[in-house]
């Protein structure tokens, strides 16, 4: 454990600035209690700054090169997260003060907030960083629990409050099944494999192969972590929990667990397959993450058409990206190459995802208008008519990031997502490529009426103003910025990706294991010194 902590300097940061932030956050200044949010952003600066410097390949490692890659991204999106979140929850109780009412720690939540904000987004960095079973569900659990604080502490007025708790209960719930679930899989999978450590589960695959009850384990935890990820079947929330937290508290959902739980799937599809015999994964994985893959783009797509609300649209348009991600997944780590490594195509969509979904999130979140008497936020699609006339900032912003999540080239959505289709191509998987084509096209119609209520739709005042939080506006921008900007240096990025998708590959046989009727199919051999022989290619 000492040795680990050289691994876990941004996440150490992170909690720090968690502590820091509740304690000032008690403060009954008001310009103390304001800089929780600044103190939120440094952390996560400091941490995106060491997370870059994280030493790669260590033994425990499945993925050598994931950490230096998946920590800062998850940081620096973090940091824009942080921006459509500022001023997320207390505006209320912060203007009564500030007019005379007296000061009370309980009714003024802002900090504990900002602090389950970076406990959720270090539970994703501890994900990256995990290599065992128990390692890995303390951090999805650590990724979880926080935000179903976030999203009841989100709603705002009676209406938006009562939303909010809805979502938080019905999200809690189904969270807590999806946690049974993929728990019961990591117990299955250390009674089939005698080892929670990844790389000895993955030499105990290449050793021996998958018995009954190591199945049964791997398929349990991939059904239960795809809860993360929001895939069919265990998408069902999504919507109401997206439309019934604030947009800034979605954004977060959308990309904190989603990363999460996409990264958990490539740990522990990396023990089954890909690293040894022909590369590819044994046929009860790879027709399971066939249909999940498949099923998720098509309903999460089906599903965003017959929505009139946008913030309902991009929750099953999430789902359907979650489809794509799994297209990579499949496909695997193909020959090394950019375009034919899955792996690497993946964790270049988790960025792309990252950034122009954010900002899609980000316009909504800087929008509200008068319903029954309070100010609620923008979230139906007459709300944003004529947008880049009337907000031309946010209106733009909107257009370039729904074009982006459409994959229109020249943007960064396109490059994103021709390599998913590449890596599949490569792997044999032309009906699951077709069914990506035909999802991709279903996908245009959502989005390009946004784009077109955005950019063509000039009629009357629809009674939608800005929310006075400048810092949301400044988030939609740089998000928009950000899909441009990655369009024209992504290869830098592409490149990182590739490197941090290098997967350990084990030696079949390996192990010499003895051959005495007492010494249970899981044992490891030990070497002639008695030394535990973990080593691996």
């Amino acid at each position: 454990m000492i040795e680990r902590i050289g691994y876990l300097w941004p996440e150490i940061v992170l909690f720090i600035g968690a502590c820091v932030t509740v304690v000032i956050g008690l403060s009954p200044k008001a310009d103390m209690r304001k800089q929780t949010g600044v103190v939120a952003g440094v952390s996560l600066l400091i941490a995106a700054a060491l997370g870059m410097a994280t030493p790669k390949s260590p033994e425990w490692a499945i993925l050598p090169g994931l950490m230096p890659f998946a920590k800062p991204l998850i940081a620096l999106v973090g940091l824009l997260l942080l921006l459509v979140n500022i001023a997320g929850v207390d505006r209320e109780e912060e203007a009564a003060i500030a007019a005379g009412k007296p000061f009370n720690p309980l009714r003024v939540t802002g900090a504990e907030f900002y602090a389950f904000f970076l406990f959720s987004l270090m539970g994703a960095m501890l994900c990256a960083t995990a290599g065992d079973l128990i390692w890995l569900f303390l951090a999805l659990e650590l990724t979880s629990l926080p935000t179903y604080v976030m999203v009841v502490l989100s709603g705002r007025g009676k209406k938006g409050f009562a939303r909010s708790q809805e979502a938080g209960v019905k999200y809690f719930f189904l969270g807590a099944l999806g946690a049974a679930i993929f728990l019961y899989g990591f117990a299955l999978l250390y009674g089939g494999t005698g080892s929670t450590r990844f790389v000895e589960i993955g030499q105990h695959f290449a050793d021996h192969g998958m018995n009954p009850i190591a199945t049964v384990g791997m398929v349990l935890a991939l059904v239960g972590v795809s809860f993360k990820i929001a895939a069919v079947p265990m998408h069902f929330y999504t919507a109401d929990v997206y439309q019934g937290a604030s947009s800034g508290v979605a954004a977060f959902l959308a990309f904190v667990p989603k990363t999460a739980g996409i990264i958990s799937i490539l740990l522990l599809v990396s023990t089954i397959g890909w690293t040894y015999g022909d590369g590819t994964l044994p046929p009860v994985f790879e027709s399971l993450l066939w249909a999940l893959a498949a099923l998720t783009m098509t309903v999460g797509n089906v599903l965003a058409l017959l929505q009139s609300s946008v913030k309902r649209m991009l929750a099953y348009s999430s789902i359907a990206h979650s489809g794509y991600m799994l297209v990579g997944v499949l496909a695997g780590p193909g020959d090394g190459t950019f375009v034919s490594s899955g792996i690497a195509a993946v964790l270049f969509y988790v960025l792309c995802y990252g950034v122009m979904n954010t900002g899609a999130f980000a316009v909504l979140a800087s929008l509200e208008k008068q319903s029954g008497g309070e100010a609620v936020e923008a979230e139906d699609f007459d709300d944003i008519k004529g947008l880049c006339k009337s907000h031309p900032w946010l209106g733009w912003s909107l257009v370039v990031c729904m074009l982006s999540l459409l994959g229109f080239p020249p943007i960064v959505g396109f490059f994103g997502k021709v390599p998913l289709f590449t890596s599949a191509l490569g792997a044999g998987q032309t009906l699951l490529v077709v069914i990506l084509a035909i999802n991709s096209a279903i996908a245009a119609f959502y989005y390009l009426r946004v784009v077109a209520g955005a950019m063509l739709d000039s009629s009357a005042d629809t009674g939608v103003r800005d929310t006075g939080v400048p810092s949301r506006v400044v988030a939609a921008v740089i998000s928009g910025l950000g899909v441009l900007g990655l369009a024209v240096f992504g290869n830098t990025f592409m490149q990182s990706s590739q490197k941090a998708a290098e997967v350990r590959t084990f030696v079949e046989g390996h192990h010499d294991h003895d051959g005495d009727a007492g010494h249970a199919e899981g044992d490891h051999a030990h070497d002639a010194d008695g030394e535990h022989d973990t080593a691996s290619h």
